[in-house]
């Protein structure tokens, strides 16, 4: 039995664009290309899949897992594996939502005494956050997400971690805006915009359009309205509005 592209990005919640990026990179060939011009995959290419996707929520970049299933042969063997690295990912899972756990506390607590929205120990914002967890879910965007995960794959830890600081650092600037009173598009939050558009384009060309998506994605993705919203209730939905009136009145 096989199943055509449609019905595979159905069930797996992976995009048809993402299915068939992984097919034009070799990481994830159809069983066969019908005379309709369709992909179709069988249970073999579904197997992989869960593979793949186990992998991405891992945080492990395409071409290393692309690497890592080359050299598998059993798929017993491999699953084991990846059971391991998802016990593994559970007990990182634990340590971050204390984490957002604290933070949260810390705001409402700045709310209370009426002081403005600080983090008493911002070292703490990042227990239990790996140096992929702001990359990881971009299936929608595996060009991006790929050249992401390259990128990353070449930083060493400090690097990384300075990286992931700031991108916090600039999340809390757009929620101390956002709760200023500042609309989305004023202009101190489309400077925040633009420094992230700017530190974005230098990965890889973003199209209009997969911008507007990028944005739409800090709602959408589970992930990323998580990472938002352990910031400051609303910060997702500011995120993609403030994205949106950038690529408005910015790139069109």
């Amino acid at each position: 039995m096989d199943w055509p592209i449609a019905e595979v990005a159905r069930m797996s919640g992976v995009t048809a664009r993402t299915l068939r990026h992984y097919d034009e990179t070799g990481l994830l060939t159809p069983a066969r290309i019908g005379a309709n011009g369709h992909r179709y995959y069988e249970e073999r290419q579904l197997l992989r899949l869960q593979q793949i996707l186990v992998l991405r929520a891992l945080g492990v970049g395409l071409p290393e897992i692309d690497r890592i299933l080359s050299e598998q042969v059993d798929e017993v063997d491999a699953l084991r594996g990846h059971h391991r690295r998802l016990l593994a990912e559970r007990d990182r899972l634990d340590a971050l939502a204390g984490t957002v756990s604290r933070t949260i506390a810390e705001l409402e607590q700045s709310r209370k005494d009426g002081h403005p929205m600080t983090i008493n120990r911002p070292e703490n914002l990042f227990e239990g956050v790996t140096p992929s967890q702001y990359e990881e879910n971009m299936r929608d965007f595996p060009e991006l997400a790929e050249e992401v995960g390259r990128r990353a794959a070449t930083m060493s830890q400090a690097d990384a971690d300075a990286v992931h600081r700031e991108r916090t650092a600039q999340m809390i600037r757009l929620a101390e805006l956002m709760a200023a009173g500042h609309p989305a598009d004023a202009d101190p939050v489309q400077a925040e915009i633009d420094a992230q558009y700017r530190a974005l384009t230098e990965l890889r060309g973003v199209s209009t359009e997969d911008y507007r998506a990028i944005g739409r994605s800090c709602v959408d993705n589970d992930v990323w309205r998580t990472a938002y919203e352990a910031i400051a209730p609303g910060l997702a939905a500011y995120q993609r509005d403030a994205i949106e009136a950038y690529a408005t009145n910015r790139l069109n």
